[in-house]
């Protein structure tokens, strides 16, 4: 960030952007924030030119690019920084800015338009501005919006006097479904009567249709002269181009439903409506299933400026992408968009997504990297610690599995609750993938005096026991297991009576289903101690702390609660993520 001096002896407004710039930092999601930073900016010494000082000049730039840094969607500021720039800097500079414009939002039919225009009118070399053009129609030619392109494209090649040319652009134009079909090819129409009809059609087509109206004209002994027989000819040219319109009158129309939903097709930070989200769903099942490459690939570039910061649709990207021939730069580019600019690091799922892709090129390296840059930002974050001792086991066998569980488990970084299910995840890779049930189950017990106020460390346990085989002569020694396991969680753990009751209820089950002919004695003992009233309960005895003297089970517990359930969602997440192999969330 530039360092502040003051602006000419403009103290308040240095304040005023320190304090702003300090109120962003703080909070670099909030784009009311960045909006008048920005406004500031422009407004320091009563308006920016050419003549404002260096201090001033360094600050707006500043801030328009860490604003468009955070934001690279918004393509009116885009549009107004290059603006800007012209009006200090001059047209060099301008073209600089607009480049890293249409590098950032490539799909802006508004961004296209206003890059051209300014290049017909600060550029003299023809061939550069129609490399302009040309470079702009492949990234935003097939856009259902894009007249005011193909107009401003037209328009320049009008200034030319480049007849020839504004019928070729018109001759592409009246192929692409669009808003405003029907005028381009009204325009075409009009020029196709004075064209040569070399240039209308192909020579092959040329040379078809005059054999078809010579043979019609044979038919009948009629002898035509050549100014008659080319009238015939342009006939047969004007109605194919007719069919040609109501091609694309018809798949105009096809896509109108689809376009009249879309109330906001421009990019901004609050969330949209569900049934706009239902409609680029929809839209995209349309395209897809017409099958046209270019098409889809445009659609999906749409969808993903209005809804950039939705995963749902990142992942459907790059699925379909991914079942393309020989795409793979064009599905890690998916990847690394939505990974580094538009999905918040929060939901990890696109990020891990991508590393299953890194990993699936044999690119390991770079999947491991993937997972330490997303715990960088969510260092307590199960799924990902998860996800990357899977990464491990995979390529480097169970024992690496076990080092990723055991540094984060000895990381200061992360959480009671977190270390207590990385110790479940443990134990049970021993017991799934190693086959060791001694050793997961000495996992479990060493770690009891740790990990006693973490439910989920409990229900684990518990699970892992109640999974294990028996048989008649191992029954008791079964029993046995489950009972200390609940004599211990009842009695040790500081866990909630809610907690507890819901976790008794698993053994009380238990009692019901496999218990032997003594079990309902051992039941009814549980029952009365857990659901009776406070004089008999053991819940309304609660142990002590030792170092404060405060009942444990009440200790501290909105921040038990809260700790617990930030756990919850992330290892939802995981199971999700383990059960769909790539879960995807909603933006909130």
């Amino acid at each position: 960030m530039t360092d502040l001096g003051t602006f000419g002896g403009h103290d308040e407004e240095n304040v005023e952007i320190k304090r702003l710039n300090a109120e962003v930092e703080a909070d670099p999601d909030n784009y009311d924030l960045w909006e008048k930073l920005i406004r500031a900016c422009e407004g320091l010494e009563g308006g920016l030119n050419r003549n404002s000082s260096p201090h001033a000049l360094a600050t707006l730039r500043d801030a328009y690019d860490r604003f468009l840094l955070k934001f690279p969607l918004f393509f009116g500021y885009w549009k107004k920084y290059a603006s800007l720039e012209f009006n200090i800097s001059g047209p060099e500079s301008a073209e600089i800015l607009y480049e890293r414009g249409v590098a950032s939002i490539t799909n802006s039919v508004d961004l296209w338009t206003d890059y051209c225009a300014f290049k017909m009118e600060t550029t003299h070399t023809p061939h550069l501005v129609r490399e302009l053009f040309e470079r702009g129609a492949s990234y935003i030619g097939l856009d259902f919006h894009a007249h005011p392109f193909w107009d401003k494209y037209i328009e320049y090649e009008q200034r030319q006097e480049a007849h020839d040319k504004v019928f070729a652009i018109l001759l592409r134009v009246i192929r692409i479904p669009m808003h405003q079909y029907a005028r381009y090819f009204d325009s075409f129409r009009q020029l196709s009567h004075n064209r040569p009809m070399t240039e209308l059609v192909s020579p092959e087509l040329l040379a078809r249709y005059r054999a078809e109206v010579e043979a019609e004209n044979a038919q009948y002994g009629v002898a035509k002269t050549e100014l008659e027989l080319e009238r015939e000819i342009r006939a047969k040219i004007d109605q194919s181009f007719y069919e040609i319109f109501t091609q694309t009158q018809a798949e105009t129309t096809k896509r109108w439903t689809y376009e009249s939903e879309i109330k906001r097709p421009y990019f901004h930070v609050t969330e949209l409506e569900h049934q706009q989200l239902i409609n680029w769903r929809k839209y995209l099942d349309f395209e897809e299933a017409e099958g046209d490459f270019a098409r889809i690939t445009a659609l999906y570039e749409r969808c993903l400026v209005a809804c950039a910061f939705y995963d749902e649709l990142w992942f459907r990207y790059a699925r379909w992408m991914s079942a393309q021939e020989g795409k793979e730069e064009e599905v890690r580019n998916i990847y690394l968009r939505a990974a580094t600019l538009f999905v918040p690091i929060s939901r990890p799922g696109i990020r891990l997504q991508f590393a299953y892709f890194e990993e699936e090129c044999e690119r390991i390296d770079v999947a491991r990297d993937i997972h330490e840059a997303i715990l960088m930002k969510l260092p307590d974050c199960v799924e990902v610690i998860v996800s990357w001792a899977n990464l491990q086991r995979r390529q480097a066998g169970l024992d690496a599995a076990i080092e990723v569980y055991k540094a984060q488990i000895d990381s200061p970084h992360v959480d009671i609750f977190t270390k207590a299910a990385l110790v479940t995840e443990w134990a049970f890779l021993l017991w799934k993938v190693k086959g060791s049930i001694d050793e997961s189950r000495t996992v479990f017990v060493k770690n009891m005096q740790w990990y006693s106020d973490s439910r989920h460390f409990w229900q684990k346990w518990l699970e892992f026991e109640l999974e294990q085989p028996t048989s008649a002569d191992l029954e008791s020694q079964h029993t046995e297991r489950i009972k200390s396991i609940f004599s211990d969680l009842r009695d040790k753990s500081r866990l909630s009576a809610a907690a507890k009751k819901e976790l008794c209820q698993v053994y009380l089950t238990y009692l019901q289903q496999r218990g032997g002919k003594d079990a309902m004695k051992q039941f009814l003992a549980v029952d009365r101690e857990m659901f009776g009233p406070a004089s008999i309960s053991v819940l309304s005895k609660p142990a002590v702390a030792k170092d404060t003297g405060a009942p444990l089970g009440e200790l501290d517990e909105p921040s038990r609660q809260k700790a617990e359930s930030r756990f919850f969602s992330y290892y939802q997440l995981y199971v999700d993520a383990d059960q769909d192999a790539q879960g995807s969330a909603d933006f909130h």
